[in-house]
């Protein structure tokens, strides 16, 4: 009872969240790596904490109301940013699920280390921890991945500075949990009651986001697609841009400008038709030749290379969520070329 108590609760809800994402974007096996990125970050915290407290001789109260919640909440924080960096997460409602896996996974192995050592504690300390330090984990690390991934859609290309907020406000939720300001089962209820909200809320706004994304930015991308295919296209500023650019690149490159605008528009489009297909309950097939045009579309970038892409950047059509549908579309080839 008390391995159940100190372990299912946070899971349970971890699960939740995998039925309640629509267009299920994050797979079982990406949140699997969020939770094992979590139980590492524990086993690094473990010994770290062990020697900062030996370092500053803090009383144990103190170092836990003031130097873990700091040291906790940014190597959790660690793992998100990079997902954020690699282009893993394309909205906030999987910002939240893979932060609130990696919080999960970050509980599990706190509680198993208090498991060993408290061996004849009473199951309301295991409640507690199951329920109410497991949760805050969970919420903790999905509040920061969900404010990141918000502030970065708002327009803030700069990672470290948009991911300042929400770790300085996990770290100060953190803190105040620690302080004990209400006795732990009132503050384990308290957790249970504001967790909920906060994911209805990244979820609604996600999905909002996501319809908006898919239903706007694929009549857009229809568009301009069918411009560049016709004979309309060297009169428009698109046209115009890159005849300009034929004095710095040569006609060899800014044919392969041509060619990777084409390509991004052909794979964005099909990126946000499956998302439309899977708002339906439908699970569509990747186009034969999708794993020849991300190969086309990495050769494409070798070819005109990094100052040709600074060049072509005004004309790009594409967001940083769009370059997220490229994981999208790779991760489904796979899927659909290992299906028997």
């Amino acid at each position: 009872m008390s391995v159940a108590l100190a372990i299912f609760p946070a899971l349970l809800l971890l699960l939740l969240l995998q039925l309640m994402d629509t267009f299920k974007l994050v797979k079982v096996a990406a949140v699997l790596a969020s939770i094992a990125a979590g139980v590492l970050v524990a086993l690094v915290c473990l010994p770290l904490h062990s020697w900062l407290n030996d370092a500053t001789a803090m009383h144990l109260t103190t170092f836990t109301r003031y130097i873990a919640p700091v040291t906790e909440e940014s190597l959790k924080a660690l793992v998100v940013v990079l997902l954020l960096w690699r282009r893993r997460i394309g909205f906030v409602v999987d910002a939240a699920v893979h932060g609130f896996a990696v919080g999960t996974g970050f509980a599990l192995a706190e509680n198993v280390d208090y498991l060993s050592h408290l061996t004849s504690a009473p199951l309301l300390l295991w409640f507690a921890r199951g329920l109410g330090t497991a949760t805050l984990h969970g919420t903790l690390t999905a509040v920061f991945a969900i404010v990141t991934k918000a502030t970065l859609e708002r327009g803030e290309r700069r990672l470290w500075i948009a991911a300042a907020p929400g770790l300085a406000l996990a770290i100060v939720i953190h803190s105040l949990f620690n302080h004990l300001v209400l006795p732990p089962l009132a503050m384990t209820l308290l957790v249970l009651m504001v967790m909920p909200w906060i994911m209805i809320v990244a979820f609604q706004r996600s999905e909002r986001a996501t319809r908006d994304w898919v239903g706007a930015g694929l009549d857009l991308d229809i568009e301009l697609l069918d411009l560049i295919k016709s004979d309309l296209f060297t009169s428009t500023r698109f046209g115009t841009y890159l005849n300009e650019l034929r004095a710095r690149f040569g006609g060899v490159v800014v044919a392969d400008m041509f060619c990777l605008l084409r390509l991004e528009l052909e794979l964005a489009v099909q990126a946000k038709a499956m998302l439309l297909a899977r708002d339906a309950g439908l699970e569509i097939p990747v186009t034969p030749d999708l794993h020849a045009s991300l190969q086309e579309l990495h050769a494409l970038h070798s070819s005109i290379g990094r100052t040709g892409l600074l060049a072509l950047h005004p004309l790009q059509v594409s967001s940083d969520r769009d370059q997220w549908h490229r994981y999208l579309l790779a991760r489904a080839r796979v899927v659909h070329d290992s299906a028997p």
